[in-house]
Order: structure tokens, then C-alpha cells, then sequence
């Protein structure tokens, strides 16, 4: 049975940090490329950064470049996003998604993260 489930969303005032983490059950994680998503209350949910899936190239979302970072473990099946900075805007619940070619895409059921004084 696959499973995505991410952890490590909360409350955190602007300027703040959070980490959060994914972990893959159900399916060979080192082969799937690892991303975040987010989705704001009233928005589409928008790309915010991919991992590779041996974690050699990353790419980001304008919005987040310089504040996020992704990183994934492979030997413990678990993608991290990394939060600095962060801002109201970023309010939002934060969704992994895996992906490989010709395989069907995995979505975690999401944490939310909101970002208020």
C-alpha cells in the first residue's frame, strides 16, 4: 500500500522556521522524483520545489527561491523541506507528491502551515 504522509506543519510567526518531512511507504522512493506542493484557502494549488531522485538537482518556485530548501534521505524513504523566513503568504497546507515516468503520481494527504503574529 503506498503512503506519502507528511509531518512538521504548525503555527509559526513571520520571520520563523519549520521543517517538514514526507515519508514513502509502498513503493520504491530512491527512483521517484520528490516535490512540494501548497495550497492557499481560495487558490489553485501551486509547485513549489522537486528533488531528484538521487537528490542531485533541485528547482524552486521564484516565490520560495533563497528561503526553502528541499532534501530527501533515501535510506530512511523521506523527502524534508526546509522553511526559513518564512512569510504570511506561505500560509498554506503543504503537499508531497512523487513522480516517476510512465508510473502513476503518489499525493500525501498535506500539514498545514500557518504564518501569523
Amino acid at each position: 500500500q503506498v503512503q506519502l504522509v507528511e509531518s512538521g506543519g504548525g503555527l509559526v510567526q513571520p520571520g520563523g522556521s519549520l521543517r517538514l518531512s514526507c515519508t514513502a511507504s509502498g513503493f520504491d522512493f530512491s527512483t521517484y522524483a520528490m516535490s512540494w506542493y501548497r495550497q492557499a484557502p481560495g487558490k489553485e494549488r501551486e509547485w513549489v520545489t522537486t528533488i531528484t531522485s538521487a537528490g542531485g538537482s533541485t528547482n524552486y518556485a521564484d516565490s520560495v527561491k533563497g528561503r526553502f530548501t528541499i532534501s530527501r534521505d533515501n535510506g530512511k524513504n523521506t523527502v524534508y523541506l526546509q522553511m526559513n523566513n518564512l512569510k504570511p503568504d506561505d500560509t498554506a497546507v503543504y503537499y508531497c507528491k512523487a513522480k516517476r515516468i510512465l508510473r502513476p503520481d503518489y499525493w500525501g494527504q498535506g500539514t498545514q502551515v500557518t504564518v501569523s503574529s
